[in-house]
């Protein structure tokens, strides 16, 4: 893409809580004609999720927060999500070890990396790591709820399985990355049963 994108302008529109910028560009379509554009984009970091599961007892942790954006248009509960969090200065895997201590309450041994997408590239410049890992009763460490200094109200919440895949369908989870995480873990177990469970 570099020769067919070319940058006449940036303006900064904010620098708050993340970094807000208006740019205009001249682009190159398929068909050779070039057009001027204008683009938003807001950059907050990129960031890390988990979906600790545990496969003796079928179960998954979640935590459950209020989430502004989501009230105000029109979503009066607070949202049921996975654990995640921006990366800072971390290295993902890091990161969201970090994350899963302080909201969950538990230290994982071992997580595993799944994919890192594109979470809105229409305006968010957001890379989100997705990861899972194993857990069970023995890797609590606290009960939980967030950092004290971040401002955190953080209810923890162990659900099984089928119970939150039910929660996608009913519409008491709507939070995207979650259900991506869900469905992930679902259709792994069922490509690890024996051919003959799945008939």
């Amino acid at each position: 893409m570099q020769d067919r994108v070319r940058i006449r302008s940036v303006e900064l529109l904010s620098d708050d809580w993340a970094v807000l910028k208006k740019t205009v560009f001249d682009y190159r379509r398929r068909d050779g004609r070039w057009e001027t554009q204008t683009r938003q984009t807001y950059d907050r970091g990129d960031g890390a999720v988990i979906l600790p599961y545990d496969p003796r007892r079928g179960t998954v942790l979640l935590v459950r927060q209020f989430r502004f954006p989501a009230y105000v248009t029109g979503h009066p509960e607070p949202l049921i999500e996975a654990c995640a969090g921006l990366l800072d200065a971390d290295d993902p895997e890091t990161a969201i070890r970090r994350e899963a201590e302080e909201e969950l309450g538990y230290r994982l041994r071992e997580v595993r990396h799944l994919y890192t997408p594109y979470m809105s590239p229409g305006s968010l410049t957001e890379r989100l790591s997705f990861f899972t890992a194993d857990y069970s009763p023995t890797d609590r460490i606290s009960e939980g709820g967030g950092h004290p200094d971040e401002d955190e109200d953080i209810e923890v919440l162990e659900m099984e399985l089928g119970e939150a895949l039910a929660a996608i369908h009913d519409g008491r989870i709507v939070d995207a990355k979650t259900i991506m995480l869900i469905q992930h873990v679902v259709l792994e177990r069922r490509a690890l049963e024996p051919p003959e469970a799945r008939e």
